[in-house]
């Protein structure tokens, strides 16, 4: 198929494929309106599953869209399910995206081109676990940006999924082998089994992410150029050992920085969401109500799940340190069951707690009121996190939170880990730790630091990430070879 180059006058246009998640549709969202600013007409493709929970969570209107921000959808392929505002799981969400959205990418993609009053498409960028894209682009004869919404060092491990297999670590053959010391990935030192992602730890060889996160990962390469949410200060050497596998690696984050530098949050495009739960603002003013740095806050991302008894460990840990907190529990937390606290927790702590189901955490997190986070170590908001200066106490849950977290522990020195099996004295002691102690005194000065070298990644004109983002859309999105 002949290539859609950008003639003169008209638009690029720009399609974006987030993978059906939120950590991921958040960040995609952010790319998105960075290219709108920078002149793209955008199609932004949620799955169908989503695209119908969003309009329930934010309004009828909510994906009409702009003039030159579409929003489509595809079907994820999977069995259509009872209307239940809960994430799907998460591996036959990726075996099916990965077997059965080619087809309808495609066609969406042609129906797009056939319209008379839109320009054709002219590129692409995906997350980087829908890489099933990559042969629609091949096909059109136009260039992909992969967006890999892992950390740098994620995407490292991840890169190096296959040795793993080839080691005889992976399958893993019993809990023993998590001590295993791995030292033969290029920059990352100090690391355990235990602190590669988690689908490491398959037992099977036939396991659905093992295999998926091999195969997603090896495709990348094929990839015009990889974005990632990081900037260099913060993972240079990681980088540098991801260009030396992927060349064409660039780090345009922390992109909510970005967002913030270049685009009005009441303008249009500043006021499209894509969250897919309601958030509640009053926690904002809940915080405006407390002093500098006295509160927790606790946020275990949009996809863990824990027990009804770490839920109870998580709760009294947190009334025992006598500390003000803002805790979100989503609906479906707690495995399989309905997330409740106790009521006792709830009359013993409330003049000094706000529980909210979902928040704008980008704003919560950046409020002088916040001492401190209680966190699933997920990538976004780690980013967040380091970017507003606030230190973690982490209880990675999966994927490559492990890795996250480690880093934050021992080379960004901004965190500290609870074990995996949640108990109420160590909730409590290391949150007392983080809001008063020494060490946690240390890693608020050390993420004040982070926080610095983040604005500066971001700086207009100058600063590392928007001198990058700026080099995507020229040299690979624009194709300008001459640049």
């Amino acid at each position: 198929m002949a290539s859609h180059a950008v003639s003169s006058g008209q638009k690029p246009h720009v399609v974006c494929v987030p993978f059906p998640a939120q950590g991921h549709i958040n960040p995609m969202l952010k790319v998105a309106k960075l290219l709108y600013a920078r002149g793209f007409h955008v199609t932004f493709v949620n799955t169908v599953y989503n695209h119908n929970r969003l309009i329930r969570s934010r309004g009828p209107n909510a994906l009409d869209g702009l003039p030159s921000f579409q929003f489509e959808s595809i079907p994820d392929g999977l069995p259509e399910q009872p209307i239940k505002d809960v994430m799907q799981r998460v591996p036959p969400l990726c075996e099916s995206t990965m077997k059965n959205c080619l087809a309808p990418f495609k066609e969406l993609l042609r129906r797009i081109n056939s319209k008379d009053d839109i320009p054709p498409v002219s590129c692409i960028v995906s997350d980087g676990v829908m890489s099933f894209t990559l042969d629609a682009a091949e096909e059109f004869g136009i260039p992909e940006v992969l967006f890999w919404t892992t950390s740098a060092c994620g995407f490292l491990a991840y890169l190096h999924f296959y040795r793993f297999i080839e080691k005889g670590l992976s399958p893993l053959k019993d809990e023993s082998y998590l001590d295993t010391k791995i030292d033969w990935i290029p920059s990352m030192r100090n690391l355990r089994l235990k602190d590669i992602p988690s689908f490491i730890r398959a037992t099977n060889p036939e396991d659905i992410m093992l295999n998926f996160f091999v195969h997603e990962a090896d495709r990348a390469k094929r990839a015009s150029a990889i974005i990632l949410n990081t900037f260099d200060s913060l993972e240079h050497d990681t980088i540098q050992s991801i260009q030396s596998i992927i060349p064409l690696v660039y780090t345009i984050g922390p992109l909510h920085l970005q967002v913030k530098r270049e685009i009005d949050e009441k303008s249009e495009i500043g006021r499209l969401g894509t969250n897919l739960w309601r958030e509640e603002m009053d926690c904002l003013n809940w915080l405006d109500t407390r002093s500098p740095s006295s509160v927790v806050y606790v946020n275990f991302g949009s996809i863990t799940v824990m027990s009804k008894k770490h839920l109870m460990e998580f709760a009294w840990g947190l009334a025992a340190t006598k500390k003000d907190f803002l805790w979100v529990i989503r609906p479906d937390l707690v495995a399989g069951d309905v997330a409740m606290v106790p009521p006792e927790f709830l009359i013993e702590t409330a003049d000094r707690r706000m529980l909210v189901s979902w928040c704008p955490q980008e704003k919560v997190l950046s409020h002088p009121a916040v001492g401190g986070f209680l966190t699933h170590s997920g990538w976004n908001s780690t980013m967040e996190s380091l970017s507003s200066g606030v230190p973690m106490v982490s209880w990675p849950f999966f994927a490559e939170q492990q890795t996250n977290c480690k880093y934050c522990c021992d080379e960004w020195e901004v965190g500290m880990e609870i074990s995996g099996d949640v108990r109420r004295e160590e909730v409590e002691e290391l949150v007392r730790e983080l809001m008063d102690g020494d060490k946690g005194k240390k890693m608020r000065e050390k993420a004040k630091e982070w926080r610095r070298l983040a604005e500066e990644a971001t700086d207009h004109m100058r600063g590392s990430s928007f001198v990058n983002l700026q080099k995507v859309v020229n040299k690979v999105l624009l194709g300008n070879i001459s640049q």
